[in-house]
């Protein structure tokens, strides 16, 4: 027979698996998460080990709206008995991979995950009007019904055109740095990072750490007019909390578009203390005239890319000066970020779905995607809302927030208490 729950969540990265954490107190919600990987993995190729994650530790997958939950950030602390190694160590930040730990953690102990199963495709059953979720795991093929479905497929990497035509090892993603810089062979003496939000940091100053072993040059390009610090001060830091989101999903589309369009830096600049750290290592070379050069280019766009004699040639317009020019390289490294793409899984019901004047999904307050009437069951996301709930959705410290605003949705009923008043600026004027 096949099972029916409630909901199915499709994906389970930190924000499913918040929705999970969450969903574990409703033992009355038949639940059930869906990953094709066969465990928890966050970001692999970004990984460092001296990494942080740009939030703070209450930013866990429960606690900024359930800090009693038996999944919280400091229950695994007391779990792995390092909570007062933490408490000493007064940190706010937490390293990446201990975060990324703490998610593999949950992920592990929650019974309503499931890993190693791929969700291969959306139909909606109108007689039953229920969805009709399609499974591929190791023992074959089948299927399960939900009422309503919790998209968290995540965003996809995105590689510019010309880097995505060279392809192959020397002209990579930032995702995907880690597995594959320690193949690169002894001619690579050249590499390039383009892009300069916090991974295209992150990558340069791994690339310079590096260099005395490796021997290579390293130029760092970004398109914008400098190497920009992530807006971290604190009532800018209001415009990811909820009542900006709500805010922000109110007004018109073409305002919200246009509002994004100037906050990139609350979620694509460079920390303070990557920066420094970058500069620190760039002033100890000064010491030391043997290393290969190292040249950052701000306001330096990459127009096209192609494969030369000896490697891969950029050609460069600069923003200020109008002025093209040529950069040979053996290696690249796109941080050219990720964007949110609809599913193939949606195939189906494609024509059900209610979509804007850019091919984009229109989303409620609540998160549910727009369907036609006849679709009775929820069909919901996280973290493809850029557009319709502003720079709060790929934030961390939404996750929570947002898991548990769907569960109230889905339940009819307030399930979890939501902060009323998380935010001192008041938005959208005075009345």
């Amino acid at each position: 027979m096949t099972d029916t729950f409630d909901v199915v969540a499709v994906g389970i990265g930190p924000f499913n698996l918040a929705l999970a954490a969450l969903a574990d107190e409703l033992p009355e919600l038949r639940f059930a998460a869906y990953d094709a990987k066969p465990r928890f993995d966050w970001h692999p190729g970004v990984l460092f080990d001296w990494a942080t994650v740009q939030v703070g530790f209450l930013a866990d997958l429960v606690s900024l709206v359930r800090p009693t939950s038996r999944w919280s950030f400091l229950s695994y602390l007391v779990d792995r008995d390092r909570m007062y190694p933490f408490y000493l160590a007064e940190r706010f930040h937490l390293p990446r991979r201990e975060y990324a730990d703490y998610c593999g953690w949950a992920a592990e102990r929650l019974p309503s995950t499931r890993f190693g199963v791929q969700v291969t495709a959306l139909d909606w059953d109108h007689d039953r009007a229920l969805w009709t979720v399609r499974l591929r795991e190791p023992a074959g093929a089948r299927s399960v019904r939900a009422r309503h479905v919790v998209l968290g497929v995540g965003t996809r990497p995105v590689l510019p055109a010309p880097l995505e035509a060279i392809g192959g090892d020397r002209a990579i993603h930032s995702a995907s740095y880690l597995s594959q810089v320690d193949g690169w062979a002894a001619g690579v003496r050249h590499v390039a990072v383009v892009g300069s939000g916090q991974s295209g940091a992150e990558v340069f100053l791994d690339l310079l750490r590096r260099q005395r072993d490796r021997g290579w040059a390293v130029s760092w390009l970004t398109r914008t007019a400098t190497f920009a610090p992530l807006d971290y001060t604190k009532l800018v830091l209001e415009y990811t909390t909820p009542e900006y989101m709500h805010y922000f999903h109110h007004l018109a589309p073409g305002v919200r578009d246009r509002l994004l369009a100037g906050q990139w830096q609350l979620y694509k600049g460079i920390d303070s203390e990557t920066i420094d750290a970058i500069h620190a290592e760039l002033y100890h070379r000064l010491l030391d005239d043997t290393l290969p050069p190292v040249r950052l280019y701000p306001a330096t766009a990459v127009r096209d890319a192609s494969r030369g004699a000896d490697g891969i040639e950029l050609s460069c317009d600069h923003a200020d000066t109008g002025s093209t020019g040529t950069l040979a390289v053996d290696a690249v490294v796109a941080a050219t970020g990720y964007a949110a793409r609809p599913p193939a899984l949606l195939d189906p019901v494609r024509p059900l779905i209610d979509w804007d004047d850019q091919g984009r999904y229109r989303i409620d307050a609540q998160h549910r995607i727009g369907t036609v009437p006849a679709v009775s069951g929820g069909l919901y996301v996280q973290n493809a809302e850029l557009h319709t709930h502003g720079a709060a959705a790929p934030d961390l410290g939404i996750g929570a927030y947002r898991s548990a605003t769907i569960l109230n949705a889905i339940t009819g009923r307030e399930a979890f208490r939501l902060p009323k008043r998380t935010a001192f600026q008041t938005f959208g004027g005075v009345r």
